[in-house]
Formats: structure tokens, sequence, C-alpha cells
């Protein structure tokens, strides 16, 4: 049974398999991102962001972290498409809950961080 500190490195790798240079700088800033606005505030950032072509990675990063907190937090987020993803997180009652998918979150993206960099393929 792999520790989730495993799992969370195992989860970013496999994702970060097909990234490009501008999805590692972009991940490489997502901590910091969150930390000045808000979890939800950057994955409406990144959503928008990612609907011109030119921007995509930015919309890539951010639902490669949706899909590892909604497999987290099955109970509290059923979804991690955008629009469901956004609406399970407006319903979180328990303010230690929502910290919980913060945390996590950040913890993720440090694996990420690390992960990443190595395997991007030169352009």
């Amino acid at each position: 049974m792999a520790t989730l500190e495993q799992q969370r490195a195992q989860d970013a790798w496999e994702k970060s398999g097909t990234y490009t240079k501008e999805h590692v700088k972009f991940a490489k800033g997502l901590p910091a991102l969150i930390m000045n606005s808000g979890l939800m505030q950057v994955l409406a950032f990144c959503y928008e962001k990612g609907q011109k072509e030119s921007q995509r990675h930015n919309e890539e990063v951010a639902r490669d972290l949706r899909i590892w907190l909604q497999s987290r937090f099955r109970k509290l987020i059923p979804s991690a498409d955008f629009a469901p993803f956004m609406e399970a997180l407006m319903k979180v009652q328990d303010s230690r809950d929502f910290q919980a998918i913060t945390a996590e979150a950040f913890a993720w993206l440090r694996w990420l961080r690390q992960m990443a960099p190595a395997r991007v393929k030169e352009n």
C-alpha cells in the first residue's frame, strides 16, 4: 500500500508526462497564486485563461489538480469537471473541510513542481 505522499508523487509524475515548458512554468507559480487569491478564484482564472488555445496549459494544469482533489474528497466533490467542481466547493459547509482541500492542493502541487520539470519534453 503506497503512502499518501507516494500517491501524490505518482499522480504528479503521470499527469506531467505530456507537459511542455509552459505547463512547468505555470505549475511553479500556481501555489503563490492560490496563496494570494484563494483556490476557487485561481481555478476560475485558469479555466477562463485556458479557453484561449495559446493559454490551454493553464486549464490543463488546473484540470489535473481538480482531478486529484476530487479523487481525495469524493464525498464533498462528486465531479472534477469545472462547473460541478466549483459548485461543490461553494457548498462546502465546514471551513475545516475547505482548508483540508486547499492544503491538499498545495501538497499535490509540491510534487508537481518537482516532477514536471523532470518530465518536460524539449520543444
